[in-house]
């Protein structure tokens, strides 16, 4: 899995505090990056969510997710890491 998807993604759900109760709707995590990468970003999301870094909570207009607030050391020190 890219490195750059997997900061891309776990940077971009802590800056907008998507953490615990606070979840988004999973299609909202690739926008930002260009529509060819939309694809690979998802698969990364699947590749993580093996990990236990993301809370799932289906809703009416889709599956929300948020990370996993017991996750965020490991979190961060991946992210320091790249």
């Amino acid at each position: 899995m890219p490195t750059n998807h997997k900061h891309f993604i776990l940077e971009k759900m802590i800056r907008h505090d998507w953490i615990g109760a606070k979840h988004t709707n999973i299609q909202n995590i690739p926008k930002g990056k260009p529509r060819h990468e939309h694809k690979e970003i998802m698969k990364t999301l699947k590749e993580l969510d093996k990990y236990g870094f993301f809370i799932k909570k289906p809703k009416s207009d889709g599956l929300h997710i948020s990370l996993n607030p017991h996750m965020l050391p490991k979190i961060r020190e991946l992210l320091e890491k790249e």
